[in-house]
């Protein structure tokens, strides 16, 4: 009988396949750095892309990888990684564990390139993928006899021939330039032009209490630029300590304009004025619920909205009260003695030694969904205006960074840093944030999409509320943002886990300032 059952036995559990699938885990790059990088590479686990950021100096057809390190068991297919990349175009690597991850590695690389000559009238036209330089001269100037003032068309340390910096050279024809660096070499076309025009209103980027006109004409002359409201008689002059003068090139900034007003603005150069541009000025426009009064709380989550109104801020609450209650909360204790503020804290939050740190802080955007014991959020809400700084109130108290991760041990025992920060994007969606290491995915200031940043950090005490007021930093007086982003945390390293138990900030009374 024994014989038997243990035959049975044989029979039945020799049958059965093992055809459970292996579990799909996304393999990831979680930090990774090359030679000659000009700041961090940028991961983005969502599209399995890394971006490095490369120096000048660096040959972009042979980037060496000086480091990385991958989530759990994951590995390289091959040993590409080891090797020189070729990351003028973009080049994909195979990342594995159980199944393969497709990345792709690619890079950018601004090198400065410049060419100017005596008399030109606006700014140089450098064309990179055509390899052509044109320069613009009035049309009395004897473009035979050019004097070349400044000319860099490679990364530093290029071979060029002809050398034309400080020559007289010739343009009654283009100039074939050629630029050696790294074992290659590229033809540049040269051209000086001559225009009928002695000086171009170029354009207008006009703000809310602020515009900013651009013009060219040659620099030897008196160059400036003028405005009025429209509809008034008399020309303001901006003087020239206010002007940024750029060789052929000059621009302004106007302040103290009416919002929601049309002005007029040119060009002047000497006795010539440049077309009459109209432009008119933006609005003035403050977030909702920027005084922090209104809130309501759905079971164990504090919300900062009015129940049933309009959700523009958000928490990091629903992922707190997974393990605990909410840290993020309502009080009035508040600057004016009137309302509520928010009370920010950062707590471990857990039983026991089972748990994780949460830095209490607030957004202006939604949090979309708990991943585990971490947070998917969606940074930002739709907003077009350009405001140049952002104004409040707030105190802390600091306390030792008691919970640290990878990284950041070294912060263990030093003091917590609140921050504060506000940004503008013309990315074509809400910035997705996700805290998860396994494919975390940060806010980076100097990202492509930011159109303009500013922070205040505090790592000590501050007892009473203290106005706090921070210009925004723009990259372009062009660019007209999408998409507004304001965030307060008690913690600075809060998305990495790592901060004080105990840290509190409290803010209130917020505002956009839109001049300078």
């Amino acid at each position: 009988m024994v014989v038997v059952a243990v035959a049975l036995l044989f029979v039945v559990f020799g049958c059965i396949e093992n055809d459970i699938p292996y579990a799909r885990l996304q393999c990831n790059f979680t930090s990774i750095s090359a030679e000659g990088e000009e700041r961090p590479a940028v991961i983005d686990t969502m599209y399995r892309k890394v971006t490095f950021y490369l120096s000048e100096e660096v040959d972009i057809h042979s980037v060496k990888i000086a480091s990385y390190t991958l989530s759990e068991e994951a590995y390289v297919v091959g040993d590409t990684i080891n090797q020189p990349f070729d990351l003028s175009t973009p080049k994909t690597v195979t990342l594995r564990r159980y199944q393969d991850w497709q990345w792709t590695f690619e890079a950018q690389q601004t090198i400065e390139r410049y060419f100017t000559v005596d008399g030109e009238i606006g700014a140089t036209v450098i064309d990179i993928p055509a390899h052509r330089v044109v320069a613009y001269v009035s049309d009395q100037t004897d473009i035979s006899r050019i004097r070349v003032l400044t000319a860099k068309l490679g990364p530093k340390g290029a071979i060029v021939t002809p050398e034309l910096e400080g020559q007289i050279v010739d343009f009654s024809s283009p100039v074939k330039v050629q630029v050696e660096a790294y074992g290659r070499t590229e033809t540049w076309n040269v051209y000086v032009e001559q225009t009928t025009s002695p000086v171009t209103t170029v354009r207008v980027d006009a703000w809310t209490n602020v515009a900013w006109v651009y013009g060219a004409a040659a620099d030897s002359e008196d160059n400036y630029i003028e405005y009025r409201l429209k509809g008034a008689s008399a020309w303001t002059k901006i003087s020239h300590d206010r002007l940024t003068i750029q060789g052929g090139t000059f621009y302004a900034r106007l302040t103290g304009l009416a919002p929601s007003s049309t002005y007029e603005a040119r060009a002047v150069s000497g006795e010539y004025q440049g077309a009459t541009l109209e432009f008119t000025t933006g609005l003035n426009i403050q977030v909702p619920n920027a005084g922090l009064d209104n809130w309501w709380l759905d079971g164990k989550v504090w919300n900062p909205w009015t129940e049933g109104g309009e959700q523009y801020w958000d928490t990091g609450n629903k992922g707190a009260t997974t393990l605990g209650a909410s840290n993020s909360i309502p009080t009035d204790d508040t600057y004016s003695g009137k309302g509520y503020a928010a009370k920010l804290e950062t707590r471990f939050v857990g039983i026991g030694v089972v748990g994780k740190l949460a830095a209490g802080n607030l957004f202006v955007g939604k949090y979309v969904k708990t991943d585990g014991t971490n947070g998917i959020l969606a940074f930002g809400r739709p907003f077009e205006q350009r405001p140049t700084r952002l104004r409040g109130y707030f105190k802390y108290q600091t306390a030792p960074i008691s919970s640290t991760t990878a990284g950041f041990n070294e912060l263990k025992g030093r003091p917590d840093t609140c921050i504060i920060w506000c940004a503008l994007i013309d990315a074509p969606e809400p910035y997705e944030i996700r805290t998860n290491p396994n494919n975390r995915q940060l806010f980076d200031p100097n990202g492509a999409d930011v159109v303009a940043y500013g922070k205040m950090e505090s790592g000590k005490n501050v007892d009473d509320y203290t106005l706090f007021d921070f210009e925004l930093k723009y990259n372009s007086t062009q660019r007209v943002p999408k998409y507004i982003l304001i965030t307060a945390s008690a913690s600075k390293y809060g998305d990495y886990f790592t901060g004080g138990n105990g840290a509190v900030l409290y803010v209130d009374d917020l505002e956009l300032i839109y001049d300078y």
